[in-house]
C-alpha cells in the first residue's frame, strides 16, 4: 500500500468522526469537565487559600465603604437640619473611607498577581501533558483526524482554558465573597429590605441556569467548527501551491465560506442566547433597587432608619447586583472554556500505544538480519491488507520492494519499525521478535529516507544532526558532502547556519531530500529504509546520490521501495509485491527468467521508453 492510501484508508473513519464533530447529537460532559479542571485547580490549594484571603480582606474593605459613606451623608444631614455640620468628623471618616479603598485595591493586585501565576502553572501542566500524551500515541491516531484540528486543540483550546482561568476565576471567588459580604452588611441595617432583596436570588439563578442549558449545545459546536476550519486553513496553506496549479481557488474560497458561515452561526448562536443573561438579570436587579427606593423612603419618613443607612443600603443592592451580573457575564465565557477544555480532554483521554516493560531485549551489536514469518496486517477488520507475508533477509543484502501502488510497499516498512503492530505471525531482528524490544530501541536501528523529507525548523547543521547527538560540525560536513549536499550548501546566505523555515520550505525539494539523505548517512544505522527516497531530484544528482547510497549501504542491511526499476536492477533481493501478497521474490536475473508479474512491471516502464527513442 502507498503511503497516500495509506493515509486515505484510516481517513475515511476520521471523515466520519469529523461530520460527527460538526452535528454532535447531545451536549458533551459541563459537570465532568468543570470537576476535572478543579482537580488541575486543586494542585495549587495553598495559592488558591492565599488568593481567596486576599480577595476576603479586598473585598470587606471595599464592601464597608458604603456603610462608612453612609455616615458621613447622616452626619452632613443632621448638620444642615441641626446646628451645624462637623467638618472634622466627617474628614476624619472620608479619610478612613480612602484608606480602605487603598487596602482594598492593594489585596487586589495581590490576588490577580497569584492568580495569573496559578493560571499559567495550570496551563503549562495541560500542555505538558498534551505535548507527551501526543508522543503516545500510536500512528494510527494521527492517520485518522485533520492535523488542523488537532493544533487548534493543542493552541486555541489551551489559550482559551488559560485566559479563563487568569481572568474569571478570580471574578468568581471575589463575586462569591460579595455576595456574602454584603448580604452581611445589608442585615445590620433593615432585615426587611433585605429579605425583599434576596427574593429575586432564586429568579436570578432559574433564568441563569435555563439560558446557560441552552446555551452550552452552541459553545460545543462553535469550538468544533473552529478545529475544522483551522484544519481547512492549514490543508490550504501547506498545498498552496498545488491549489493554484489545479485552479481550485473558487473551490477552496468556497469551502472556506461554508465552513466560516457555520462557525458564525454557531458563534453568532452561543453568543446571542447567552447574551440574554444580562437584559434579564438587570431588568430584575431594576424592579427590586425600585422596591427598596420606595420601602428605605417609607422607613426613614417614619424615622426607623437614618438617611445615611439607606444610602447606604441602596448601594449595597447595587453592589449586590454587580456580582450576580458578572457570575452570569461570565458564564458564555466558561461555557466555551468547558467546551475547549473538553476538546482537550478528549486528546489526553485517547487511548495510548501499550506501555511496555523497561526490562526487555536490546541487541547490543546489531547485524541487521530481517526474517518475516506469515505475518498478516489490516487498518480495518474487515478489510484484509497484508496476508501471510514471508521472507527472510541476510546482514547486509539490499532489499527492493516494488508493485503496483497500494500493494503494501510502505505498509511493510511501519510494521518493520513498529508504526504498526501486526496482527499475527513474527518480524525478528538478528532473530529477536521486535514485540520483544522496545519500540524506541527498534526504532533506533533504522535510518530512513522519505519520498516526503521533513526538517525541522532549524539550522541546515542542526536538521542534519537531528538524529544524533554530540555531533562534531565536522561529521555534519562530511555527512553532508557524501550525499553532494556541501556544494548547495555553502552557496546559502548563511551556509551551515541558515535557518530553514517551516518544513523546510525556503530550498528546493530536491535540495531537501539532499539533507535528508545526509541526515541518514549521519545517524549510521544498522538498517536503511529509502522509501523513493531520489524520486525528487535531477538525474545528474541522482547519480551522485545512488554513488553515496551504495557506499552508506556496504555491509548493512537495506530497503528500498522503488517504482522506477532501474534503480533497483542490483538489488540481492527484489520483493514484488500485489494486493497485499509477495507474489515474487528472488533477483532481478531470476525474476526476469521467471516471465511473472516482475516481467510485466518491468516492460510497462521500458516498453514506453523504447517508443519514445523509435518516434524519435
Amino acid at each position: 500500500m502507498s503511503k497516500r492510501q495509506q493515509k486515505q484508508r484510516p481517513g475515511r473513519g476520521g471523515a466520519k468522526e469529523s461530520q460527527k464533530e460538526k452535528n454532535p447529537q447531545q451536549p458533551k460532559d459541563l459537570k465532568g469537565t468543570i470537576q476535572r479542571l478543579t482537580g488541575y485547580v486543586g494542585a495549587y490549594k495553598w495559592r488558591l487559600v492565599v488568593v481567596t484571603l486576599t480577595a476576603i480582606l479586598g473585598t470587606a474593605f471595599t464592601i464597608l465603604g458604603p456603610k462608612i459613606m453612609g455616615l458621613a451623608i447622616t452626619e452632613l444631614f443632621q448638620g444642615v437640619v441641626g446646628e451645624g455640620i462637623n467638618f472634622f468628623v466627617v474628614v476624619q471618616i472620608l479619610l478612613v473611607l480612602g484608606a480602605l479603598y487603598l487596602l482594598s485595591a492593594y489585596f487586589g493586585y495581590v490576588q490577580e498577581y497569584l492568580m495569573v501565576g496559578v493560571a499559567q502553572k495550570i496551563v503549562r501542566v495541560l500542555r505538558r501533558e498534551v505535548n507527551e500524551k501526543l508522543g503516545r500515541l500510536p500512528l494510527r491516531f494521527f492517520d485518522t483526524r485533520s492535523r488542523g484540528d488537532l493544533l487548534s486543540r493543542a493552541v486555541n483550546d489551551l489559550e482559551k482554558v488559560s485566559s479563563t482561568l487568569q481572568q474569571s476565576l478570580t471574578q468568581l471567588i471575589t463575586s462569591l465573597i460579595t455576595m456574602v459580604g454584603v448580604v452581611i452588611m445589608m442585615l445590620t441595617i433593615s432585615p426587611l429590605m433585605t429579605v425583599i432583596a434576596l427574593l429575586t436570588l432564586p429568579l436570578s439563578f432559574f433564568i441563569t441556569k435555563k439560558v446557560v442549558a441552552r446555551s452550552q449545545n452552541y459553545f460545543i459546536k462553535q469550538q468544533q467548527a473552529l478545529g475544522v476550519l483551522n484544519g481547512h486553513v492549514e490543508e490550504m496553506y501547506s498545498g498552496h501551491q498545488v491549489m493554484k496549479a489545479f485552479g481550485r481557488e473558487e473551490k477552496s474560497i468556497d469551502q472556506f465560506t461554508q465552513m466560516n458561515a457555520t462557525l458564525y452561526d454557531s458563534g453568532w448562536r452561543a453568543q446571542f442566547v447567552s447574551g440574554l443573561i444580562m437584559p434579564l438579570l438587570r431588568f430584575v436587579n431594576n424592579l427590586v433597587y425600585v422596591v427598596v427606593c420606595v420601602m428605605g423612603a417609607i422607613l426613614v419618613a417614619g424615622g426607623r432608619i437614618p438617611i445615611g443607612d439607606i444610602q447606604a443600603f441602596i448601594l449595597y443592592v447595587r453592589l449586590f447586583s454587580q456580582p450576580i451580573n458578572q457570575v452570569a457575564n461570565i458564564t458564555n465565557l466558561i461555557q466555551s472554556t468547558v467546551a475547549a477544555a473538553e476538546r482537550v480532554f478528549e486528546i489526553l483521554d485517547e487511548p495510548e500505544e501499550e506501555e511496555e516493560p523497561t526490562a526487555m531485549k536490546r541487541l547490543s551489536d546489531p547485524k541487521g538480519n530481517v526474517s518475516f514469518e506469515n505475518v498478516s496486517f489490516r487498518y480495518q477488520e474487515d478489510q484484509p491488507l497484508l496476508e501471510d507475508v514471508h521472507f527472510e533477509v541476510q546482514q547486509g543484502q539490499k532489499v527492493a520492494i516494488v508493485g503496483p501502488t497500494g500493494a503494501g510497499k510502505t505498509t511493510l516498512m511501519n510494521l518493520l519499525l513498529r508504526f504498526y503492530e501486526i496482527d499475527s505471525g513474527r518480524i525478528t531482528i538478528d532473530g529477536v521478535n521486535i514485540q520483544h524490544m522496545q519500540r524506541e530501541h527498534v526504532r533506533s536501528l533504522f535510518g530512513m529516507v522519505l519520498q516526503d523529507s521533513w526538517l525541522s525548523s532549524s539550522s541546515v547543521k542542526d536538521a542534519i544532526a537531528y538524529g544524533r547527538e554530540d555531533v562534531t560540525e565536522e561529521e555534519v560536513v562530511q555527512a553532508a558532502k557524501a550525499a553532494h549536499a556541501d556544494h548547495f550548501i555553502r552557496t546559502l546566505t548563511h551556509g551551515y547556519d541558515t535557518v530553514l523555515n517551516e518544513a523546510g520550505s525556503n530550498i528546493s525539494q530536491g535540495q531537501r531530500q539532499l539533507l535528508t539523505i545526509a541526515r541518514a548517512i549521519l545517524s549510521d544505522p544498522s538498517i536503511l529504509v529509502l522509501d523513493e527516497a531520489t524520486a525528487s531530484v535531477d538525474t545528474r544528482t541522482e547519480r551522485h546520490i545512488q554513488k553515496a547510497l551504495s557506499h552508506l549501504m556496504k555491509g548493512r542491511t537495506s530497503f528500498i521501495i522503488a517504482h522506477r526499476l532501474s534503480t533497483i536492477r542490483d538489488a540481492d533481493l527484489i520483493l514484488v509485491m500485489e494486493q497485499g501478497r509477495i507474489v515474487e521474490q528472488g533477483s532481478h536475473e531470476e525474476l526476469m527468467a521467471k516471465g511473472g508479474f516482475y516481467v510485466e512491471l518491468y516492460e510497462s516502464q521500458f516498453a514506453g521508453g523504447r517508443r519514445e527513442k523509435e518516434m524519435a
